[in-house]
């Protein structure tokens, strides 16, 4: 019985991804057509279309997928041990000391392989 849902509501998708084509589309040319209207009534016009079309989107099953996905995110996000304070500065100062490191070394081997370039060259 749920698949049959599932499939209706897909028939309706290839709708409501239009309806949301259509949307954005109407913004981008309500934006470029309506050049001479003030600059914050086609900013406002495009986010409100373009909330609208978000929120048609969010109806359909790749929608309701994307918004499981990010609540699965910021599930996993809340799990995560972030580092503390010493341990992000100790480990910039490492990655920075690295850096000087490569950076010194690769000078030298370009100045060092320029002048028996130099040399070869006259």
């Amino acid at each position: 019985m749920k698949h049959n849902a599932e499939v209706q509501e897909s028939r309706h998708d290839g709708l409501r991804w239009a309806v949301v084509v259509i949307l954005l589309v109407l913004a981008v040319v309500g934006n470029t057509y309506f050049t001479d209207v003030a600059l914050l009534y086609r900013v406002l016009g495009v986010v409100a279309l373009g909330a609208v079309a978000a929120m048609v989107a969010l109806t359909t099953t790749k929608g309701r997928e994307l918004l499981e996905l990010a609540r699965q995110a910021k599930k996993e996000i809340q799990r995560v041990v972030w580092p503390t304070r010493p341990e992000t500065i100790q480990t910039t100062a490492i990655v920075l000391a690295a850096v000087l490191v490569v950076g010194l070394m690769l000078w030298l081997i370009d100045t060092l392989l320029g002048w028996a370039m130099s040399g070869v060259i006259g």
